[in-house]
């Protein structure tokens, strides 16, 4: 199995688009391009997090991948959930860092005790070691953004959109798994997820939350083995019938 796992634009080491709004249709059309050019022969996709909201625009612009994949899918608006406060407030966070001079700017988006707070919350394993290792990742990568601006527009992006919104346009076989504890979007409306998209199938991690990558990277990979077998058997299975 190939496995290519690309930096998101203006993330990482990959550069902002310019002259273009980061939104939720322009990640969409840079996956589709993305997965055109890396894997023409075909492919399975899986999306975390705000990797989820990009997998769906694509897929509702036409993403022709042949197996989906979403491990802890945003399926709720942050704007009117529970945390509606705390999304508020983190755009507040945001927008003032746009407002100051680049440096400035990138020292508040990058303060280590900020980071540090959102791990703490994240993190939901009990085990010290594992945490100082989260906590280590997210202080070591959390902050490699192009520029504040584009951050910005990505954090919108994120808190403005649900993959409950493009459901009706997931026609593939579908996995869902989800973190018991998942702060961002809870269970009730994974479940809602999983009602609404066809045939998916929806696994739920208990005691992880939204780290599933992080904390269950075992049951993940044994989940999405599983998946993507039965599914590779069963294409067989057509072409030779």
């Amino acid at each position: 199995m190939r496995t290519v796992v690309p930096d998101l634009p203006g993330f990482g080491e990959t550069p902002a688009i310019p002259n273009r709004e980061h939104n939720i249709e322009l990640y969409g059309e840079w996956l589709r391009a993305f997965a055109r050019e890396v894997a023409p022969e075909g492919f399975a996709i899986l999306g975390h997090s705000f990797g989820s909201l990009v997998v769906a625009a694509a897929v509702s612009g036409g993403l022709d991948a042949s197996r989906i994949i979403l491990i802890n899918p945003i399926s709720a608006p942050a704007l009117e959930g529970p945390q509606a406060a705390l999304t508020q407030l983190a755009i507040g966070y945001y927008r003032a860092a746009e407002l100051l001079p680049e440096r400035a700017a990138r020292q508040l988006l990058g303060n280590p005790v900020i980071v540090r707070g959102m791990s703490e919350v994240m993190a939901k394993t009990g085990d010290a070691d594992l945490r100082a290792w989260i906590h280590g990742q997210h202080a070591r990568y959390f902050s490699t953004f192009s520029d504040p601006s584009t951050l910005l527009q990505a954090f919108r992006a994120s808190v403005s959109n649900t993959v409950i919104e493009h459901a009706a346009d997931f026609d593939r076989p579908t996995l869902l798994i989800a973190g018991e504890r998942d702060d961002i979007t809870q269970l009730p409306k994974q479940l809602e997820l999983h009602h609404r998209i066809a045939g998916s199938r929806l696994r739920i991690i208990p005691g992880t939350g939204h780290l599933v990558h992080y904390e269950a990277v075992e049951d993940a990979v044994a989940f999405i083995s599983e998946f993507l077998l039965e599914h590779s058997r069963s294409s067989k299975s057509e072409v030779t019938a």
